[in-house]
């Protein structure tokens, strides 16, 4: 089939290039003659957030398609982790004995990477924010590897470039939490979770919740560091207190290291998502 059969109406990219030719005058100059999609103070306004929303999903996701990735691993992490060779420039000394977890991340991620490369390179590869610290350990992996990674960034009131390891090709920007966050998940064949402040757990509790719901099938969810996120987080509170159930608690693992995170995840058993919330039946039926 032709380009012409495939196209019978006139491509965007056609206007978008003969209006740049069009005569200057104060008609053409005004905002109103703008193509629709070339105007970006239209396309900013208000009224157009369903549009860049949809956008946001849009994008991401065609050009991954485009790039023939079929499935991910996801790393979460703190942007404040340093690497070894730098711990001494850490805030604090938490801070300073949390860097071997970068060390962690990048190995993780070289062995992953590996074993995806085994496979053409295209079903589990890695994906983090697209930052410093734990996510740029997490692409410097997979580069490391002669591997490719996606970066999810995202524009925030301090400036945040992406990190020199990310695939070019594959790394996005994002405007809203919300989408950059389904972007993390729609492909997600295990969770990986670092050390990390409100952004990690805010990414660490939307996805166990989506598990958790029956939202998102079971995929191996593990937390690096039980040290760091038993004093952090309370688990066994919550499942005493019963606003979790026990059963919750068997959703995610605790590791240490990269080895032991491929262990993990070579020897996970498959589930599909969740039909009940253990735990609500009771209630339900009692309301």
């Amino acid at each position: 089939m032709t380009e012409h059969h495939r196209h019978p109406l006139r491509r965007a990219t056609v206007d978008r290039a003969k209006v740049e030719d069009a005569p200057d005058t104060p008609q053409t100059r005004a905002p109103a003659y703008r193509l629709a999609f070339t105007d970006d103070d239209f396309m900013c306004r208000e009224e157009l957030r369903p549009v860049r929303l949809q956008l946001e999903l849009l994008k991401p996701e065609m050009l991954l398609d485009a790039h023939g990735i079929q499935s991910t691993i996801v790393l979460f992490g703190g942007a404040r982790i340093p690497e070894p060779a730098l711990k001494h420039t850490a805030r604090t000394k938490t801070l300073a004995d949390l860097s071997r977890f970068y060390d962690e991340t990048r190995e993780f991620s070289r062995l992953m990477t590996e074993k995806s490369m085994e496979g053409g390179g295209v079903e589990n590869v890695i994906v983090t924010g697209g930052g410093p610290g734990v996510m740029e350990a997490g692409n410097r992996g997979a580069l490391d590897a002669g591997g490719q990674s996606i970066g999810l960034n995202i524009v925030l009131p301090f400036e945040q470039a992406p990190n020199e390891y990310v695939t070019p090709d594959l790394c996005f920007n994002f405007h809203y939490f919300a989408i950059r966050k389904m972007h993390f998940l729609m492909r997600a064949r295990a969770i990986c979770v670092f050390p990390g402040g409100f952004g990690t757990m805010d990414e660490l509790f939307e996805a166990l919740t989506l598990i958790q719901t029956g939202r998102m099938n079971r995929v191996p969810f593990l937390l690096f560091g039980r040290e760091f996120w038993e004093k952090i987080i309370n688990w066994d509170a919550l499942a005493d207190a019963g606003t979790i159930s026990a059963e919750d608690l068997d959703l995610f693992r605790f590791v240490e290291s990269a080895a032991e995170a491929m262990e993990v995840i070579d020897n996970w058993e498959t589930a599909p998502a969740r039909e009940h919330v253990p735990g609500r039946e009771e209630v339900e039926d009692q309301g």
